[in-house]
């Protein structure tokens, strides 16, 4: 192997004897041109005695939740660009893993996933997009690992409880008909499953249920096709129909075909199938949350210890507790970084990247999340690796994370081994080296500050990193590498911050396999046999704009390629196309909120279904709406401006929001919950009827001359602001508007909120001005 290192390196002429970081400055040299520089010992890099844990990979998540929503909204060829940033080799982030939510129905985050079965005998494996994200992973990295990980889980298998254990065996079912899915209809091995994200485990599930792929008995058989033949997909459609505003029992029957229903006493099948599929290497990952009490319990239960194949923990803050070492499992950070994804996110990342390993033995590690592919507004905005928020404009940042993560990833695969002989440096900082034992060797440095890489969890105690030289020999099999490919990054300020540079190859043959590198703070280096690794780049995408100010969809589909429309993030409930063929007019093709019942939640859903749409900084706008109440006298819908938040966050969401009822109510709020009452009143509205609803919310207050300070008249009352709400009826014979005449506007005149208070003043009430407002001068903007 060293020979044809050797004839490779003096085939490419490399004699250089430093590695230069460009006008950085740094230095890599012979210890032999440099000892009285060196003031600490050296770091050996030795695999005489063995070598350490088996590398399993770095990789990212998609989900927990909605997070690559609106990636799949990207036109081309922006969006195959940025899935060559994530998964392509030897390009950007080069992922060895994705991860992906198992949707549930339920808010993950910062929106819903839907499942593949809302209800008991509904099944679609076509339904969101992580199918499609993962397959455009394997295509570009056909040796990418795939896991699947629920965070909520449809409302059915709770049978009444928010609870998913109810039936053991009937939630192991349907975790196992996502697994069957994905090969099924997508080609997609599935290499891990997980319990349910950081929540409780049940021992029993996971040794009875869901050790079913590893042939025990007593569950119910899969993959019998029904017989009658059904379009694969129903024709889809468009116009917003019925956002069921409260989720009921009604029972709304879908029909897909090669549905999977359970057979009884068919063991035997079910063990031929499975492994017909693949699925009897499937691994079980426990229980994304924390090392306890999961360590504990598999050293009390030798069954749990046998099926159970990796402990993932989620933010471990690089260090392990010591029941999981002791378990002699491979241990994951199965969830990790978490934060925004600036210069202090990448050094979050390098930083753990490394000392997961060195601290506590986690072979892989896994960051939250994928893309940033979410309204930024939303929790966690810009909490990815990279940043793609703007479908409408094919805008995209690739963010340092990107190259940080590449450090690790272009020079290491699974199945490659950890040296002993890791650690940290004297001076602040950390080592890693990996081999894949036929010779090659990987080196990553990394001397993250305190200051510049903080995660967003856990606390990080302080530590002190300073300049300093460090000092590397290789020995045992590595001694007689006579050359190191140099890979260079330095986060900072602009003017000396690099991302993932090459510097001039590192020569070894006079220097007895020793080297000294310069280090400064906030630097990462590579140092590799590896001559595959490479920066990728594509031309800039277009700059960066704000949503339409002007959007309308129809949602006229017949074969839509996604199951959600373009840019609507369902936050409650989930919203799909659906083609209404009782109606061959203007309302055939719509958007549906599917849900008839509330899921086993992970986050705090609304009670009521959203789903939104737009540029959070709007103030004056215009929301017209067709809408159709599926459900007599406790349906509803509503329509909405100014909401303020989503996400986990969302039963709190503010704004206005105009409903209208099926028992003939209206209401105009001040929030989702609808605490905050406007206007209360009757309307001529009824169920299984379409109607036009308008909401106009415009600016009316200029303020100028004020004598207090605007954060102050801020903190005292917001702008005075006009609403009008329309509705208008569509006939069934023609599908054209009923007279202006039978529509009403509420209110005819101004509402004043005052922040306050919260008090409302319409025209018919006027409201007392406090004393403070008379030091400014107002007038109405119409």
């Amino acid at each position: 192997m060293a020979e044809r290192l050797l004839q490779a390196s003096r085939q490419r002429r490399v004699k250089a004897m430093t590695a230069a970081a460009g006008s950085a400055g740094r230095t890599a040299v012979p210890l032999l041109l440099c000892a009285l520089l060196v003031p600490g010992g050296a770091y050996v890099l030795d695999d005489s005695d063995g070598l350490g844990r088996e590398f399993d990979g770095i990789g990212a998540v998609s989900g927990g939740g909605a997070t690559s929503r609106l990636l799949v909204n990207y036109p081309e060829p922006y969006r195959s660009q940025i899935l060559d940033y994530l998964f392509k080799p030897n390009f950007g982030a080069s992922l060895h893993i994705l991860k992906v939510e198992i949707g549930g129905d339920g808010q993950t985050t910062d929106g819903t996933e839907p499942s593949h079965m809302h209800y008991a005998l509904d099944e679609n494996y076509f339904r969101g997009y992580e199918w499609w994200l993962m397959k455009e992973a394997k295509k570009r990295n056909p040796n990418i690992i795939l896991m699947g990980l629920p965070w909520s889980f449809p409302g059915w298998l709770g049978k009444g409880f928010n609870w998913p254990y109810v039936n053991l065996q009937l939630t192991a079912y349907y975790v196992m008909t996502w697994i069957v899915g994905a090969k099924h209809y997508h080609d997609l091995d599935i290499d891990y499953i997980g319990i349910w994200n950081e929540r409780s485990f049940d021992i029993n599930y996971i040794k009875q249920a869901l050790t079913q792929h590893r042939g025990v008995s007593g569950i119910p058989c899969m993959l019998r096709r029904q017989g009658h033949k059904i379009p694969l997909l129903p024709k889809r459609s468009s116009h917003l129909r019925a956002t069921e505003s409260r989720m009921d029992n009604e029972n709304i029957s879908h029909n897909f075909s090669n549905r999977i229903m359970p057979m009884q006493g068919c063991q035997k099948v079910l063990r031929r199938m499975l492994n017909y599929q693949g699925l009897d290497r499937v691994k079980i990952i426990a229980s994304d949350n924390l090392w306890e009490p999961i360590s504990a319990s598999m050293l009390l239960d030798s069954e749990l210890l046998e099926v159970i194949d990796v402990i993932g923990a989620h933010y471990p803050g690089t260090h392990i507790v010591k029941d999981a070492k002791l378990t002699k499992k491979k241990l994951w950070s199965s969830e990790d970084f978490s934060t925004v994804n600036s210069d202090v996110g990448a050094g979050c990342l390098g930083r753990i990247l490394n000392q997961n390993y060195i601290n506590g033995y986690m072979t892989a590690t896994i960051a939250w999340n994928l893309v940033a592919s979410y309204y930024e507004q939303l929790p966690y905005g810009r909490c990815g690796l990279m940043t793609a928020q703007e479908p409408w404009s094919g805008h995209y940042v690739v963010e340092s994370p990107i190259w940080v993560s590449a450090h690790t990833t272009q020079f290491t695969q699974p199945g490659w081994y950890y040296l002993k002989t890791v650690g940290h440096l004297e001076k602040g900082g950390s080592y890693v080296a990996l081999t894949d034992g036929l010779g090659n060797l990987t080196i990553i440095v990394e001397t993250m500050s305190h200051k510049h890489s903080k995660c967003i969890r856990p606390f990080l105690p302080y530590f002190n990193v300073s300049h300093q030289f460090a000092t590397f020999v290789l020995k045992g099999s590595f001694s007689e590498i006579p050359e190191l490919q140099v890979w260079y990054t330095k986060l900072g300020k602009p003017s000396t911050r690099f991302l993932f540079k090459q510097l001039d190859s590192l020569w070894l043959l006079d220097s007895s396999g020793t080297f000294t590198l310069e280090l400064q703070e906030d630097e990462l280096f590579t140092l590799t046999t590896l001559t595959t690794g490479g920066k990728g780049s594509y031309p800039l995408p277009p700059k960066s704009q704000p949503f339409p100010r002007i959007y309308k969809d129809d949602f006229d589909f017949d074969y839509p390629f996604f199951s959600e429309a373009p840019n609507f993030a369902d936050q409650t409930g989930v919203f799909e196309y659906f083609t209404n063929i009782e109606d061959p007019g203007e309302h055939r093709f719509t958007l549906r909120q599917v849900l008839n019942q509330r899921p086993i939640t992970w986050a705090a859903d609304a009670y009521n279904t959203i789903s939104i749409i737009g540029d959070y900084k709007w103030s004056n706008l215009t929301v017209t709406c067709d809408v159709y109440i599926e459900t007599p006298e406790k349906g509803g819908v509503f329509i909405a401006g100014r909401v303020n938040k989503g996400g986990i966050l969302i039963r709190g969401a503010r704004g206005v929001f105009f409903w209208i009822f099926a028992n003939g109510t209206y209401r105009v709020t001040g929030d989702l919950a609808g605490w905050i009452i406007y206007a209360l009143g009757h309307v001529d509205v009824t169920a299984k009827t379409w109607y036009t609803l308008t909401l106009i919310i415009k600016l009316l207050l200029r303020l100028w001359n004020c004598v207090l300070p605007w954060s102050e008249v801020r903190r005292m009352f917001a702008p005075l602001t006009r609403l009008a709400v329309h509705i208008k009826k569509w006939t069934s014979e023609n599908h054209f508007y009923t007279s202006s005449r039978g529509a009403f506007v509420f209110p005819p005149g101004p509402v004043l909120l005052w922040h306050a208070e919260r008090q409302v003043c319409l025209d018919e009430h006027p409201c007392e001005f406090p004393e403070e407002w008379l030091g400014c001068h107002w007038n109405a903007l119409l």
